[in-house]
């Protein structure tokens, strides 16, 4: 016995657990690029957008050219969204027998975002662990209706897109018969690098996804869960509240991002339709997965305001806005997240209490 003290498992012979050390050795790796490849891809683009910015005049830009109330104003809609998000969550958690407290379930959603800032993606299993550990609620049923709610989300972006498109289709047309050539001109080799890139990104994020749910097997019990989470919407019924919350959602995510237009002079003549195609560039460039779209997100902003402001907004206009709005409300995730948090834990206490 004494000789074997130092190996993992007596029962194992060298080559076998040097087998399971470069496999430990190799996940630890993966864990180590998912993460740190994001915030590098991220920064990454960010440093080479900003790299010739005078930070300086920058500052002083946003002092006196920054209209605060139209930007706080803003940010209520990017609370009704989320709020909107954990009500809707409750309705499709219903039909499955599971009843998690209102309260817990918009700390679940404050705390996704936030922690989506630090491991893209992770914010999805954040919340169902948060319902699983506050009310009991089943992780993989929760993760299913989580599934479904990205589905739904995403055929209704696809439709709304499409009409944003149909909207703006003359002024494309015109667009492409007079000023592409010149418009394409002014971009490096580096943009059209970045933006393959992050199609690339896209493509990839989404191949692990079908690969991760095609890979267990109907008999598997987390995948009878994750399943009946997805098909819950059959049974829900309030399937027209859960379609009112639906739309609600991104109509306050439109709200959020179209009310900052309001706080800079050079974007406050944007029409609302032109800020919806807009938006919707934008929200595309949040599936690169990066945190909170960082990088992807500026550059697909800048590049579309350049476009419908052909003549009327400079470059550093157009990054500057896209920083601005970002980071302020990055910051507004980064303050729910904390809020949640902080009440998360109370609630912790008031549960020790009453027992």
């Amino acid at each position: 016995m004494q000789r074997y003290s130092k190996s993992p498992n007596p029962c194992l012979s060298a080559p076998k657990v040097l087998i399971i050390t470069r496999i430990t050795t190799l996940e630890t790796v993966k864990k180590i690029v998912k993460i740190v490849f994001p915030f590098a891809f991220g920064l990454g683009v960010l440093w080479w957008m900003y790299r010739e910015e005078d930070w300086g005049q920058f500052w002083l830009s946003l002092r006196t050219e920054l209209h605060w109330s139209w930007m706080l104003f803003s940010l209520i809609f990017g609370i009704t969204a989320m709020t909107a998000r954990a009500h809707r969550w409750g309705l499709s958690l219903a039909p499955l027998g599971e009843k998690p407290r209102r309260r817990t379930l918009r700390n679940a959603i404050f705390l996704s975002y936030a922690s989506s800032l630090i491991v893209p993606r992770v914010g999805e299993v954040m919340r169902c662990g948060t319902l699983k550990q506050m009310d009991g609620t089943s992780f993989s049923k929760s993760l299913g209706t989580v599934v479904t709610e990205r589905l739904v989300d995403a055929f209704l972006m696809v439709l709304l897109t499409g009409l944003a498109f149909i909207t703006q289709v003359p002024r494309l047309l015109d667009f492409l018969g007079k000023d592409l050539n010149a418009f394409l001109g002014r971009f490096t080799t580096t943009g059209y690098i970045v933006t393959a890139l992050s199609a690339l990104l896209v493509a990839l994020m989404g191949a692990t996804f079908l690969w991760w749910f095609f890979v267990y097997k109907k008999g598997n019990r987390l995948f009878s869960n994750l399943l009946e989470g997805i098909t819950s919407i059959r049974h829900m019924q309030q399937k027209w509240l859960y379609l009112a919350l639906s739309l609600g959602i991104w109509v306050s995510y439109f709200l959020h991002f179209y009310i900052a237009f309001f706080a800079f002079d050079f974007t406050a003549d944007f029409s609302p339709m032109e800020a919806f195609f807009i938006f919707c560039v934008g929200t595309y460039a949040v599936l690169v997965p990066t945190p909170n779209g960082a990088g992807p997100w500026h550059f697909a902003v800048k590049t579309m305001l350049l476009i419908y402001g052909a003549g009327t907004i400079t470059d550093s206009e157009a990054i500057r806005f896209a920083l601005a709005v970002h980071t302020i409300q990055t910051l507004l995730v980064v303050i729910l997240g904390i809020y949640a948090w902080i009440d998360l834990g109370l609630m912790k206490r008031q549960a020790v209490v009453s027992e």
